[in-house]
């Protein structure tokens, strides 16, 4: 199994040189001598010395850290689902790991090239569980134009055969997704038409002995519905009070958010690229208050502000209640009845399942499945119509 290891940790490496030669618009012939006994960190800061590109500690601190995440991404493909899981958290308010929202960072690049095997590996189903990370992917992917570099790298065996990547280089989001549907179904009907001429060919047999595909009930259906429902999530009007920078994390914001208790709530966010400290203070905004509590490098989180965000991401705002809200009042859906889940367990992946169908409408209404996020107000509003909602 170690030669296995090696061959596909030198491969990562590659890519990561190969990626970054390009990223950072060095002669594609430049030689780098990448060998096993690199580690990401010293092949990264030869290639950024000979870019010319000036080594900022501020901003390379940020890089550590993806490089130590890209350093120990596993190869066994449990682990690395498990391991895509907690990125895929850690996406979900970003657009991009560092920079200005828009363009890809070296950190981007580097994660990239490490999972970008893993993730065309992953079955329709598996990648259905990681929308945050398919969508950074098919960004990153466009904007770097990687395709045909990590197609030259990959193919070349025998590493390609330990990589996963089934003859594949991009990592296709819809379209993949599709043929995978279709050959579902052409399997089920090739296995289904067999099964037809096996009992025409002399096979007679009961109609009551060929379990007919039962349909859900009602009251299974409900089940079903109700365990998808917004109802499970305690969505909440609340004042900012406070607002600063994260103390270690550039990208991060600390908010201190009044819900109507005695005690402020602590919320750390994603939008320290799109919002000041000074444009949050005082502002309203709706948050969801029963997320298992953690840390966000190092520091406490106690909740979730939904902000919209427009296709690319460039643009992410908080989602605004009306002026007449209460402090602490309970966002409602007409409708939708149900008492919230008194902590959301993230193995069920409750939150990812419902936020899928969070959106603004086309006048900016923030609904779920197209019904109004209700306040005694009124409806809470963004100024990005047709908006994606986490």
């Amino acid at each position: 199994m170690a030669p296995i290891d090696e061959s596909i940790t030198l491969k990562r490496k590659q890519v990561i040189a190969s990626a970054l030669v390009k990223h950072l618009s060095l002669d594609p012939g430049t030689s780098l001598g990448v060998s096993g006994k690199d580690d990401i960190m010293s092949l990264y800061t030869k290639i950024l010395k000979s870019s010319g590109k000036p080594f900022l500690q501020k901003e390379n601190e940020e890089v550590m850290k993806w490089i130590e995440f890209a350093e120990s991404f596993p190869v066994d493909c449990q682990a690395c689902l498990d391991a895509l899981t907690g990125f895929n958290q850690d996406l979900a308010q970003k657009s991009i790991l560092l920079g200005n929202g828009t363009t890809p960072s070296d950190a981007d690049v580097i994660v990239f090239s490490v999972i970008h095997s893993s993730v065309i590996g992953l079955s329709h189903l598996e990648r259905e569980k990681l929308t945050h990370v398919m969508r950074w992917m098919d960004y990153i992917q466009h904007k770097e134009e990687f395709a045909h570099l990590f197609e030259k790298i990959l193919l070349k065996k025998p590493a390609f055969e330990f990589l996963g990547t089934k003859g594949m280089a991009k990592v296709e989001v819809d379209s993949n997704a599709k043929k995978t549907l279709e050959s579902t179904k052409n399997t089920e009907k090739s296995e289904a038409d067999k099964s037809t001429k096996k009992n025409v060919a002399g096979v007679t047999e009961n109609k009551e002995a060929v379990p007919e595909k039962k349909k859900p009930s009602e009251k299974e259906r409900a089940e079903k519905d109700k365990e998808l429902s917004v109802s499970l999530l305690n969505i909440q009007v609340g004042l900012i009070r406070k607002a600063s920078k994260h103390p270690s994390a550039d990208s991060l914001l600390v908010e201190e958010i009044d819900v109507g208790d005695a005690k402020l709530r602590q919320v750390v966010s994603g939008l320290a690229k799109y919002c000041s400290p000074d444009e949050l203070t005082n502002r309203r905004v709706v948050l969801i208050t029963n997320v298992k509590p953690g840390k966000l490098r190092d520091v406490m989180s106690e909740g979730l502000v939904l902000c919209a965000s427009n296709e690319d991401h460039s643009v992410v705002e908080p989602l605004l209640p009306p002026e007449g809200a209460k402090i602490g009042e309970r966002v409602s859906f007409s409708g939708i009845d149900g008492k919230p889940e008194d902590v959301l367990n993230p193995k069920k992946k409750q939150l990812e399942k419902i936020t899928l169908n969070l959106f603004t409408d086309d006048k900016g209404v923030a609904t779920f499945k197209g019904i109004p996020f209700m306040t005694s107000g009124g409806p809470c509003t963004s100024s990005i119509p047709k908006a994606s909602i986490k």
